[in-house]
């Protein structure tokens, strides 16, 4: 598929039912809702748009990507599920982040950020997950920790323990994840962990769509 036909078509998935009165264009919200999730920093983002002549503050396109409220598609129904947790920072404060990834297409299903690393955390990101997809009868691929392996065991999952094999494909995924939390850091500061939640919902969204 051509380039920009799949430009086209992410910025086409970008809904802005929450625009009432926004004096930009829609077309540039979404380029610059876009741009930021793709990796660019916000000055980078509106250094862009203002040679569209759109010209706007930093805190504008935040609000923009946040307010847009993406996430992604729900309903999916894997053969087998790749799950991980992994520590970041925000605001000088260390928070685990919960993914799971369908490795047949590298596609994140789910992600959470917690404050604490628990059996009960993991629980409850299993809890989600399973609202949000058809996962019950998928095998679960889990690394050597321990509340992911207990949480499949509360909920009944099947799961084995991986470390290469199927998890391989899905590394990078995690990597780039994590990569992109420490990228953005600047973007966290002063907000809360459900903004930070917000934003990796949005990235998600933004990564299922490209690859």
């Amino acid at each position: 598929m051509p380039e920009n036909d799949r430009l086209n078509g992410c910025l086409s998935e970008i809904k802005l039912g929450f625009v009432e009165r926004e004096a930009t264009p829609k077309q540039f919200m979404k380029l610059g809702i876009q741009l930021h999730l793709r990796g660019l920093s916000l000055s980078t983002t509106v250094s862009i748009l203002d040679k569209f002549g759109v010209n706007r503050a930093r805190s504008t396109v935040h609000n923009w990507v946040h307010k847009a409220d993406l996430q992604p598609e729900e309903g999916r129904n894997p053969d087998h599920v790749a799950v991980d947790e992994t520590v970041i920072r925000l605001n000088d404060e260390q928070y685990w982040l919960y993914d799971a990834v369908d490795p047949a297409t590298n596609n994140l299903l789910h992600t959470k950020l917690e404050p604490v690393r628990t059996n009960a955390c993991a629980h409850g990101f299993f809890v989600e997950l399973r609202e949000k997809h058809d996962v019950d009868d998928a095998v679960f691929l889990v690394d050597g920790a321990a509340p992911l392996q207990d949480a499949c065991s509360r909920h009944g999952l099947d799961f084995r323990y991986e470390k290469h094999g199927n998890r391989n494909s899905v590394e990078r995924v995690f990597r780039e994840v994590k990569r992109r939390t420490t990228c953005f850091s600047n973007c966290f500061s002063n907000a809360s962990r459900e903004t930070a939640d917000e934003w990796l919902r949005a990235f998600a969204f933004e990564w299922n769509q490209l690859i």
